[in-house]
């Protein structure tokens, strides 16, 4: 399912770092590029476009936290980190930040699989709401342009609703051009004019 994943690890220890690759190959990634500092994030994410993020800390600080999840972009791209502890200002902040995991007691290698394909699941639907939200308000937006543009024509051309919205659709119907697009045209010609 996410078996051609690209996907970028930050692990300062090598051995772990091993296992981590070993676990990623286990689990049907072969895809992986290793760093041993996360201060190489953001020139590691301007050479590659990794699919996925994981991130090994031991013990990250609020600031540390909030830089990484800034640099490896985690509102874009799924972002695993595992942390050995936190508090509940830290496990706040990860959530803020857009994190799709965020796992305490430590990274361990029979944990990998299971929180990677969790952390993707959870990017994807949250992605999901968030367009369906922006999709939402578009046309809320777009619902307010429309009606605006019919009380001017039914001010304009004393028309009932129904009037000014078939003369809407016509109008673009015979443009070639979205209702939308004649309605804020029409709107912005009565801003231009008051």
């Amino acid at each position: 399912m996410h078996k051609d994943l690209n996907i970028l690890v930050v692990e300062a220890d090598h051995a772990k770092a091993q296992d981590i690759l070993e676990a990623l190959k286990e689990g049907g990634w072969t895809t992986a590029t290793v760093i041993a500092s996360a201060a190489a994030l953001e020139r590691t994410l301007t050479q590659q476009d990794p699919d996925i993020i994981l991130i090994d800390l031991a013990n990250p600080d609020r600031d540390t936290l909030e830089h990484l999840c800034f640099v490896s972009n985690a509102r874009n791209r799924p972002v695993a980190m595992f942390v050995d502890q936190t508090d509940n200002a830290m496990t706040q902040a990860a959530i803020s930040a857009g994190l799709s995991a965020y796992v305490v007691n430590g990274l361990q290698k029979d944990r990998i699989k299971p929180v990677l394909e969790t952390a993707i699941a959870r990017f994807s639907m949250i992605a999901k709401m968030q367009s369906e939200l922006e999709a939402a308000k578009q046309a809320l937006a777009d619902r307010k342009t429309i009606d605006r543009a019919k009380g001017l024509l039914i001010s304009a051309r004393n028309i009932s609703e129904d009037e000014a919205y078939s003369l809407l659709r016509k109008t673009a119907m015979d443009q070639g051009r979205k209702v939308i697009d004649v309605a804020a045209a029409l709107v912005t010609a009565a801003d231009l004019l008051q």
